[in-house]
């Protein structure tokens, strides 16, 4: 009878894993097209997954709290009221969408999982297959610097090691040469020389452990902070204008459309127009390769009830006006705080905004979200005296004035791209069009 395997989706454009939080079926139970089978969760997004097909659960691969690769089967269902026919196509399509992996891979699965156990690195089965047949050390196979997405190791990258290595093979208990560490000492995935303190708590103190959601975060901004050289510029921004204008419009935005105008669709404007004059800045870096980014999409990070944060993405930013990016900002928003996102809205973000203004601080200096190259803090607008040049003189008047800063991906943005680009954002601002209509 055939079945159809359920497979670990990809959730995001970094992602390579997910955890599984809560199955909804139990083996042997009849599943209708579009049922919900599990929840899954990443440090982006929490997903339900349902079924593409009706049928029986045969097989569950995984339990609760299990961290799955993407493209891992982690259910198969026997299809309902297919006896006798044979497979459909699509059935063998989806059993073949995981990546890296053939026949062979499968087949080595519960043998090789058992290997490598001492690397922090993550390798597909298909590479713990090879290694184990060529007697490739855990080593060796660290020291390889992988090709693939957030440098993994690929089989082409093992064969190509093999293909260099020499006639001489390598034992499991040989540490790999010092030469040969040295040259893939500076690459990102490489373990970090410093090692945590270790904490004691007192007698009186209050021990809280870490939810799945805040342990990705941390990972992911040190994992950033290794991986981009940080750099942060800082300019004072006139926005009197725009806060004039603002106060003009709010109530009949509102009225109009049913959405709350504040100054973050305006801010989302700005950037997108300096990302278009600075595609330098609209980018990631892939090894010795920078990709220039075709879309401009605007992540926005949003502060959680939970204390944590998730950072939506409003897509082709560049392309709508303060209406269409006020609608796309509020319902983001809502729908983060209320874990309501999809997987489509956290994906393909080139650019990230974080408003520190809303927690009513001036300055920020905030970590880079990657795989994008940079990063801007807007900070709390403020009334402050300030000069103002007049035709007849120098003037002391009462300005709305906020710092905006950007931190950015030093070994591609220099401080001339990174200067540039954000004193383009603030000229934006300040010129803001007082009497403009939406």
């Amino acid at each position: 009878m055939p079945t159809f395997d359920i497979l670990m989706p990809k959730m995001g454009e970094s992602v390579e894993e997910a955890t599984i939080t809560k199955w909804f079926v139990e083996v042997g139970e009849t599943v209708e097209e579009d049922q919900v089978l599990l929840e899954i969760a990443t440090d982006k997004v929490d997903s339900e997954i349902p079924s593409p097909v009706a049928g029986v659960i045969k097989e569950i691969k995984f339990e609760t709290d299990s961290l799955v690769p993407v493209g891992e089967i982690v259910a198969t269902i026997t299809l309902e009221g297919s006896e006798g026919q044979e497979e459909p196509d699509t059935v063998v399509e989806a059993t073949k969408s995981t990546s890296e992996e053939g026949e062979s891979a499968s087949t080595n699965t519960e043998s090789s999982n058992e290997d490598f156990k001492d690397s922090d690195r993550f390798y597909s089965p298909l590479v713990k297959s090879i290694a184990k047949e060529e007697n490739i050390s855990v080593s060796e196979l660290d020291s390889i610097k992988g090709s693939g997405k957030d440098g993994r190791v690929t089989k082409d990258d093992v064969l190509s090691f093999l293909k260099n290595r020499g006639t001489q093979p390598a034992t499991a208990a040989k540490p790999a040469p010092v030469a040969e560490k040295s040259t893939t000492a500076s690459k990102p995935a490489e373990r970090p020389a410093f090692k945590a303190p270790d904490v004691k708590a007192g007698a009186d103190d209050e021990i809280i452990e870490m939810d799945r959601m805040r342990k990705l975060i941390a990972d992911n901004m040190v994992m950033s902070k290794q991986v981009s050289p940080h750099v942060t510029s800082i300019v004072e921004a006139d926005v009197t204008n725009l806060v004039i204008w603002r106060n003009k419009q709010k109530n009949d935005f509102l009225n109009k459309y049913g959405e709350k105008l504040t100054f973050m669709p305006v801010f989302t404007h700005a950037v997108a127009k300096a990302l278009r004059d600075f595609p330098g800045v609209n980018a990631s870096v892939s090894g010795t390769n920078l990709i220039l980014r075709k879309n401009v999409n605007i992540g926005m990070a949003v502060a959680l009830p939970s204390g944590n944060l998730i950072v939506p993405v409003i897509k082709q930013a560049d392309q709508k006006n303060i209406v269409g990016l006020a609608s796309d900002i509020n319902r983001l928003a809502t729908q983060a705080r209320n874990n309501k996102l999809s997987p489509d809205d956290i994906q393909g973000g080139t650019f990230t905004i974080t408003n520190f203004g809303s927690f009513k601080n001036a300055i920020g200096t905030p970590i880079i979200n990657q795989p994008q190259v940079a990063i801007l803090a807007t900070g709390t607008i403020e009334k402050k005296p300030s000069v103002i040049e007049t035709p007849t003189g120098d003037m002391i008047a009462i300005r709305h004035k906020m710092f905006l800063s950007l931190s950015y991906d030093h070994r591609v943005v220099d401080g001339a791209l990174g200067g540039f680009f954000l004193r383009k954002v603030a000229d934006y601002l300040e010129q803001w069009d007082i009497n403009s209509e939406i």
